[in-house]
């Protein structure tokens, strides 16, 4: 049952529409993530989700009540910035309690909130320092913990692990996807980085352009993109797109096709001379645990293949690469996804 509903959803600053008519659903407990490139309208999405921005048209309501035109202190959702916005005055408990504390709650209730969100978060040995004497991993889940004790119908997460190291990414993130398992809260989270999008989603959303291109769980994204844009946007390294005329006319078995998809894991290098293509290799990433080769054909195309085993290649090299044929993507010149092999 839809939990979260957007109809005909415009955000218009001046002459410039940053969203173009978005319809979306939410279900009650649903992990949802929007994801796409710096300046595809994520973040406004969020905010007017939120009600810190008007909308220019269309309405938005939240388990069966129309919010469109609420304020944002009364549409009963708790967000978490990119920035902590912790007062650093205050104790960590003082910065998780000070919503109920606004709205005089009872003290024993607050106590039992706060103590929960800090058991929860691994905080209960910080709840007397100060917001300096923390890490920033600490720090954010502080201002997690102040969105839990509101107890919210919809947590809103807007880049919340921009400013966090490469560990300290990797470490929260499994936090959050924990916190969103023993709470069940419906979650909207915003990233640019699409391996978050696929680590928590249970439904992604791409933008482009103030747009959806596609809905859908993060493995469907992965293997049944709606388009070249999703294909080479989910998946890291992004997938090939290549002119048909890079394989042989004995593999292209979709007449209408101009351009070729394949995922970096369905190639493989072979002997110069064999497989359905030529290359000569770029550049060797050797990572441990695998390893990638990009490599360029003689007619210019750049792709790159994905390995477990290690290699002695090096740049200069010619090679063959083989394509697992039954993995393919075919695109019209548009860009449209016309068929997948799988």
């Amino acid at each position: 049952m839809t939990f979260l509903q957007l109809k005909g959803v415009v955000k218009q600053f001046g002459e410039v529409r940053t969203i173009k008519g978005v319809d979306l659903s939410i279900s009650r407990g649903q992990f949802t993530v929007f994801v796409g490139p710096s300046g595809c309208g994520k973040s406004t999405l969020l905010r007017l989700i939120a009600g810190l921005e008007t909308l220019t048209e269309g309405s938005i309501s939240l388990d069966g009540r129309d919010i469109t035109r609420l304020p944002s202190a009364q549409r009963d959702l708790a967000m978490v910035f990119q920035s902590y916005a912790l007062y650093p005055h205050m104790s960590v408990a003082d910065n998780m309690s000070f919503s109920l504390r606004l709205a005089k709650a009872d003290p024993a209730v607050i106590k039992k909130k706060v103590d929960r969100a800090a058991e929860i978060l691994n905080l209960g040995q910080y709840l007397h320092r100060l917001p300096r004497e923390l890490s920033g991993g600490q720090r954010q889940r502080v201002a997690i913990g102040r969105a839990i004790v509101r107890e919210p119908k919809i947590f809103l997460f807007d880049e919340p692990l921009s400013n966090l190291d490469a560990a300290l990414r990797g470490q929260t993130r499994v936090e959050i996807a924990k916190l969103h398992r023993e709470l069940g809260a419906t979650t909207i989270y915003v990233t640019h980085d699409q391996v978050e999008a696929m680590t928590l989603a249970d439904q992604v959303v791409v933008l482009r352009d103030g747009a959806i291109e596609q809905v859908g769980s993060p493995l469907t994204l992965y293997d049944k993109p709606a388009n070249r844009f999703v294909a080479q946007f989910i998946g890291t390294p992004q997938m090939n797109v290549v002119e048909r005329a890079e394989l042989p006319p004995a593999s292209v078995s979709v007449a209408s096709a101009a351009f070729v998809g394949i995922r970096p894991e369905d190639l493989r290098l072979t002997e110069p001379g064999q497989g359905q293509i030529a290359a000569q290799v770029e550049l060797v990433e050797a990572l441990g645990a695998e390893t990638l080769v990009y490599l360029h054909t003689p007619r210019g195309a750049q792709i790159v293949l994905r390995q477990n085993a290690r290699t002695t290649l090096v740049a200069g090299d010619n090679v063959g690469v083989d394509v697992e044929l039954g993995h393919l993507h075919w695109f019209d010149a548009s860009g449209k996804l016309i068929a997948a092999a799988h």
